[in-house]
């Protein structure tokens, strides 16, 4: 099992991925994280997608609006691979 610095190494990859442009080191993990980096919502969608394949966990789209920072971006995956 990953450890939460390796989901969040992860999760920022994958953002990265869809916005090459942010800087991860400049990324709050508490801070609203569309606020933080201009995605609109393809590109949040592109972003949930990616973490879905990249981590193996799935997110229900019931869930999207919780998921709001990186820390509950994080806290989900983590929370989803040791169910």
């Amino acid at each position: 099992m990953k450890t939460t610095h390796e989901i969040r190494d992860d999760v920022l990859s994958v953002l990265t991925a869809i916005a090459p442009e942010v800087e991860p080191d400049e990324i709050s993990d508490d801070a609203l994280l569309r606020d933080q980096v201009d995605l609109d919502s393809m590109d949040w969608l592109n972003f949930l997608l990616g973490i879905h394949k990249r981590l193996d966990v799935d997110i229900p789209e019931a869930d999207y609006q919780r998921l709001r920072t990186l820390n509950d971006l994080v806290n989900y995956v983590e929370a989803k691979a040791a169910s």
